[in-house]
């Protein structure tokens, strides 16, 4: 894991999971571990509407976490009910948080390498719809993280489980005074969830 990353995943222990958020993560849980049981490759696709902030949030730190705790075989995606690009503040909260990104391309939408270890294969990151190519078509389980994504999207095609698990939409606060300071904050929330999910997950 790299250096400043690892301090940030050490932090975590001091932001209290309540029990509330607990309740909607075990489901979450369960899912895995039946995966883990099972021998069975897991995949994971996080939901939302535009693919540029939450959605991509998630799907990196559950990689990271997954890493961390040793959990093999698990391949975190993202996605969107439409296509956008991830927001910048987010890569900038990333690095700010021990990640190191490079810009793989110079277009609207940019292709992003995100690298949680000098020696892992980094995660691409880019908005695209949750059906992409790009993503998983079947055997998945579908993570909403907003409530647009799970109230405009009934049916997931392919997914096979479920999650709702739905986090406040830091783009509240472009544009002010608490810009960093609420994105910084949606991150590590994140953080310390997608923490719980994998260290309860028994190999």
């Amino acid at each position: 894991m790299l250096e400043n990353l690892s301090k940030t995943i050490q932090s975590l222990t001091e932001i209290a999971v309540s029990n509330e958020r607990k309740d909607v993560l075990n489901p979450l849980i369960d899912y895995i571990q039946n995966k883990v049981n099972a021998n069975e490759e897991i995949r994971l696709n996080f939901i939302c509407t535009h693919n540029s902030r939450r959605s991509h949030l998630s799907q990196i730190w559950a990689q990271t976490m997954a890493f961390h705790f040793g959990i093999k075989n698990i391949f975190c995606y993202s996605g969107g009910t439409e296509a956008t690009a991830m927001f910048p503040k987010v890569g900038e909260t990333l690095v700010n948080q021990g990640f190191e990104i490079q810009k793989l391309s110079q277009e609207q939408n940019p292709v992003y390498a995100v690298k949680f270890d000098e020696n892992q294969h980094p995660i691409i990151c880019f908005s695209k719809t949750y059906f992409d190519d790009f993503n998983p078509k079947s055997n998945f389980g579908a993570i909403m993280t907003c409530n647009n994504a799970d109230e405009g999207c009934p049916m997931v095609f392919g997914a096979e489980a479920r999650f709702p698990i739905k986090y406040d939409d830091p783009k509240a606060f472009d544009a002010t005074d608490l810009m960093n300071e609420k994105y910084a904050e949606r991150s590590l929330q994140i953080a310390s969830e997608m923490y719980f999910v994998f260290s309860q997950i028994k190999k």
